[in-house]
């Protein structure tokens, strides 16, 4: 897949990454010194859409604050021609959401390590001040080595309020109700003021489904989704997979609290029980020939698969 143009700036493109319904993500190369970048870059179809202009420019006035082993730097936002887009990190991997398609077995081995990596992100982005707000598999990228990045802050929110408020004073982009359903906790559902609690809830839901191979809940509508979230009793990740110790399920459950002050105080605080829980009753061995291959990233590109009620 090719674009018209094949400079942005001083990068030019390389290698299409990914493409999603809104913007395409890019290997550049950076022609005075032949560093390579991703360019995140909004599709012809949205070059004038303003709201996902301002989510674009809302993730770079986030995540240029983020400086994390286990979060993606942004180095730049630039418009020119009417292009939008951002300059960032490179880091060709498989989302989570890819790599479980795999199945429980073939990741077993790294669910430990990957936990705690994106808890670290999660709570370096906490500790300056931001909610991700739309914390799900398809958001943590794992490399063939087993290293983890969080991505996508277009979203996020401060909880001072300052940075969002001052991208756009209008307002109104922000005030919907924005998130995936699948992941959303219920103060967010309800259009409440979100701390990093909101957070910890999302991040039970992918240890769910993580460890259980599915999402805690599904509805026969959006609406319906969102009202389990809000009133369904949670499930025991154990009717999935009884190989999940009761301590690591128990914890599971309260960060899936409907009340906030249920769930654990800070992605600090779990991370310090985490430590002394273990997922696995029995722990899951490696798979002799398996390996997240970028090659199976590259024959996913092209397709935009969405779930029916994320």
């Amino acid at each position: 897949m090719t674009r018209a143009r094949d400079y942005y700036g001083p990068y030019r493109l390389a290698r299409l990454i990914r493409a999603g319904h809104s913007s395409e993500v890019w290997e550049a190369v950076k022609e005075e010194d032949q560093a390579r970048f991703a360019l995140k870059i909004l599709t012809r179809e949205q070059e004038r859409n303003t709201a996902e202009i301002a989510a674009l420019k809302q993730e770079h006035e986030i995540g240029k604050h983020l400086k994390h082993p286990n979060i993606i730097r942004i180095y730049e936002f630039n418009r020119e021609n009417n292009a939008t887009f951002l300059v960032m990190e490179l880091f060709a991997a498989l989302n989570l959401k890819i790599v479980l398609r795999g199945g429980i077995q073939s990741v077993g081995h790294l669910v430990p390590e990957f936990i705690s990596q994106a808890a670290d992100g999660l709570y370096h982005m906490h500790s300056e001040g931001f909610v991700h707000c739309d914390i799900k598999p398809d958001n943590f990228l794992v490399s063939e080595d087993g290293k983890v990045k969080l991505i996508d802050f277009a979203i996020s929110r401060s909880t001072k309020g300052s940075v969002m408020d001052s991208l756009n004073p209008m307002n109104w982009f922000f005030k919907k109700i924005q998130g995936t359903r699948s992941y959303m906790s219920p103060e967010q559902i309800r259009g409440q003021k979100l701390d990093p609690r909101a957070d910890i809830y999302s991040f039970g839901c992918v240890l769910f489904e993580l460890v259980g191979g599915k999402t805690p809940f599904t509805g026969d509508s959006a609406d319906d989704l969102l009202k389990k979230h809000l009133t369904a009793p949670i499930p025991s990740v154990q009717i999935f997979n009884k190989n999940i110790t009761d301590d690591f399920a128990a914890l599971i459950r309260r960060m899936m609290s409907k009340r906030r002050d249920d769930r654990p105080r800070s992605m600090w605080e779990f991370q310090k029980e985490f430590r002394s829980t273990p997922v696995f009753k029995v722990i899951p061995r490696s798979p002799e020939q398996r390996r997240l291959r970028i090659e199976d990233y590259e024959k996913e590109a092209t397709l935009v698969k969405r779930e029916k009620y994320e």
